[in-house]
């Protein structure tokens, strides 16, 4: 087992998933002071689920006596329309199940490091469906009446 690439793989995670996932926070505050109470917990609930993630890569980056960084990345445009928002985080998670998969690659020959990725997949594939659902939702029922369920 080659320990630097399972350590290098989730500190990849690490920091770009606690970037997203405070971009997530962000997102669902506006949409709460917009009044769509349920979206915006749904993004801040999600805030919480991604930091869970990012606490388990950590212990396990640990595990394997890796030392963390903590790395910075270009700031990033946050989006008041909703529906706007849901299309530029489901072009995010689209790309970024892709790369988990390549990544998955990366660690078989870790099998703790990979089952931990496995289940970070599983989680993955539901937010993007719920993304894709949501979408076709808006395309069914139109924005509005989309919207007026997210109160």
């Amino acid at each position: 087992m080659d320990k630097q690439k399972s350590i290098d793989a989730l500190q990849f995670f690490v920091t770009h998933l606690s970037d997203g996932a405070f971009v997530h926070k962000l997102q669902g505050q506006i949409f709460k002071s917009q009044g769509f109470q349920k979206l915006g917990d749904k993004y801040i609930e999600h805030y919480s689920e991604e930091m869970g993630w990012v606490e388990k890569f950590t212990d396990r980056i640990l595990d394997l006596g890796g030392d963390l960084k903590v790395e910075t990345r270009e700031g990033r445009a946050l989006i008041t329309d909703p529906v706007e928002y849901v299309k530029a985080d489901l072009a995010i998670q689209e790309p970024g199940v892709e790369l988990l998969m390549k990544c998955m690659e990366t660690v078989k020959d870790d099998p703790t490091t990979y089952d931990l990725m496995k289940d970070y997949l599983k989680d993955e594939e539901e937010d993007l469906y719920w993304s894709q659902g949501a979408l076709e939702m808006i395309k069914c029922i139109g924005a509005q009446n989309w919207l007026i369920r997210q109160l």
